[in-house]
């Protein structure tokens, strides 16, 4: 698979930076990987594959390879998350090599869609053991580390906490597995809060891995987005502060997308056009779109397949901060009505 154009440019924010990253052969986690390394990054590839697979693409080698040539220091070493050993000598390794880790991105993932009855237990053990015990084992592992760095973040690859059971019925096991990961960022965040940002990012829509491949067969690539999209959006986390801690991100909440997987001719759904959030803007927010739209045509964003980024700076209403996450109140949307209609009589009166 080519690389697309990214439009969220290095700014060297992670240059010297070292980063452990979990299933980091290929991927998602290679593309996070090589994202970093363009900024001079030290990568650690944590992954099994050392030999090339009959039918998957790359191995730990292959993506050290890739990462030294986009400018960062590779350091490949055969982990099995499954294996609470080689999770700590890699880590180990990684410190006496780089000095230390600065973040962790927790990418390694086992997936298997089926339902109770037709889910092995074999299968259940993998999920349950890589997602979920992998996870915590390789943040317990590298948190001594981390919290000795200025800007140490852990970013886990799972989504946020939904109990609707439509994520559940279908393939139970493997929600009940993601979850656990959540949890980890639920509980984490709080727990070393002020010393180590601790989030999860998500991708809105299906994202193009030889994973993919194997459950969705020929043509699933045209549905999927590419890899470069969520990495994008795993730099503009990662070089947050790390005061930034106890978020769930959806990929198109942090990044404005114009297009995902276009095909000739496909129309862009209501909800890319407009944010995540749906709603339309407004005022001197809709008039700075108007001007990008101008810029920006369809039949470039087709060509290129990228990502834009717009950070957009102003003062929201408490009722509007409050639906966007930016302001949080302990009840429900009635207390964030009232605040506005407090503000306004105080503003009047000044």
């Amino acid at each position: 698979m080519q690389s697309t154009e990214t439009h969220i440019p290095s700014s060297g924010r992670l240059a010297g930076c070292t980063l452990f990253i979990t299933g980091a052969s290929r991927g998602i986690g290679k593309a996070i990987a090589l994202k970093a390394a363009k900024d001079g990054a030290n990568i650690v590839i944590a992954a099994k594959t050392a030999e090339p697979h009959p039918t998957l693409p790359g191995t730990i080698y292959t993506a050290a390879e890739e990462i030294e040539a986009a400018g960062g220091k590779a350091l490949p070493c055969i982990v099995n998350v499954r294996e609470e050993q080689q999770i700590i000598s890699a880590v180990e390794k990684a410190v006496k090599t780089f000095g230390g880790i600065d973040i962790l991105v927790n990418n390694a993932s086992a997936i298997s869609l089926t339902g109770t009855l037709e889910t092995a237990t074999k299968k259940v053990n993998l999920m349950m053991d890589v997602n979920v015990r992998g996870t915590y084992l390789t943040s317990k592992a590298c948190l001594p580390y981390l919290r000795k760095s200025k800007n140490p973040h852990i970013l886990n690859l799972s989504p946020p906490m939904n109990l609707n059971p439509m994520w559940f019925k279908n393939h139970c096991a493997y929600t009940i597995s993601k979850y656990g990961m959540s949890m980890c960022v639920l509980g984490m965040a709080e727990e070393f809060r002020g010393e180590v940002a601790v989030n999860a990012l998500w991708p809105k829509t299906a994202i193009h891995t030889a994973a993919m491949d194997m459950l969705g067969g020929a043509g699933i690539e045209k549905q999927c987005r590419k890899t470069d999209i969520l990495a994008d959006a795993a730099y503009c986390i990662l070089t947050k502060p790390k005061t930034f801690t106890g978020n769930f991100i959806i990929d198109e909440r942090n990044i404005i997308f114009l297009v995902g997987a276009a095909q000739e001719g496909k129309k862009l759904s209501g909800s890319q056009q407009e944010g995540a959030d749906g709603a339309k803007p407004s005022g001197p927010v809709a008039e700075t779109f108007r001007v990008i739209q101008g810029a920006v045509n369809e039949e470039h964003v087709r060509s290129t397949q990228g990502v834009f980024q717009f950070e957009l700076s102003g003062k929201l209403k408490p009722t509007l901060a409050f639906m966007s996450g930016k302001l949080r109140i302990k009840g429900n949307m009635a207390l964030a009505m009232k605040l506005e209609k407090m503000l306004s009589q105080l503003n009047a009166k000044l």
